[in-house]
């Protein structure tokens, strides 16, 4: 006897998908759903400009004919803020902008890959202040998106050392791609099972965009750099 055809409803529905955010760690996020049989990915939304320190995600986007919100805001996500149910699973990946209520309620599931320690460096730039700070441990956190900046139940985290007196920013922007990459590995295929655990909010530390003066020559990837633009913007 022949094996009878799966009908549609036996074939297994995946989870329709939404990547939002930039760079190395985004792109190689974005092939392991697009390579999922139980994830659908059905558009990313790049950081625009894309910075031109890291590979782009949009071009990554266009190649593998996965759909493209060229604006860069989720807002212009195609009917996202029509269609009755919205999207089963959103992950930003050092995403530049703060997500909505209304967007957070269309979203059956939505997680925030940071790169820090949380509920310690929320916001901006949070390698920078740890190396300013003079901190000799760091992390990297997939907690789920709230209506405020980065305080949403913690899923997973991961920490590890730094070394201020020898480490410019960018060595710990690459080690973090890899600990991000090994803690997204590990914790998606058991995200359904995680219970999240709430943040020790008193222990919280926050910064944004305008507390980056205060960088010095933590301000870009290594201190040479961050001397020569202090030096070209006075």
């Amino acid at each position: 006897m022949s094996k009878a055809t799966p009908s549609n409803h036996e074939k297994r529905v995946r989870r329709t998908t939404v990547l939002m955010g930039k760079g190395d760690l985004a792109i190689r996020i974005a092939e392991w759903f697009l390579r999922s049989e139980e994830y659908e990915l059905v558009a990313i939304v790049p950081v625009m400009p894309e910075p031109v320190w890291t590979k782009s995600l949009a071009s990554w986007g266009r190649r593998n004919e996965v759909r493209v919100v060229e604006s860069g805001h989720y807002k212009d996500l195609p009917g996202i803020s029509n269609v009755e149910g919205g999207v089963d699973f959103t992950v930003s990946v050092f995403y530049d902008k703060i997500i909505k209520g209304w967007f957070i309620d269309k979203c059956k599931r939505i997680i925030n890959v940071h790169n820090g320690p949380l509920p310690k460096y929320r916001g901006v730039a949070p390698i920078n202040w740890a190396l300013k700070n003079e901190e000799h441990e760091h992390g990297i956190t997939i907690h789920e998106i709230t209506p405020g900046i980065d305080d949403g139940p913690i899923i997973s985290q991961l920490k590890y050392a730094i070394y201020p007196e020898f480490d410019e920013v960018v060595d710990v922007y690459k080690r973090a791609l890899e600990y991000g990459w090994v803690l997204f590995e590990q914790t998606i295929p058991l995200i359904d099972k995680i219970i999240p655990q709430e943040q020790k909010h008193d222990e919280s530390t926050y910064y944004n965009k305008s507390d980056n003066t205060a960088l010095g020559e933590r301000s870009n990837f290594t201190r040479q750099a961050s001397l020569v633009h202090e030096a070209s913007a006075r």
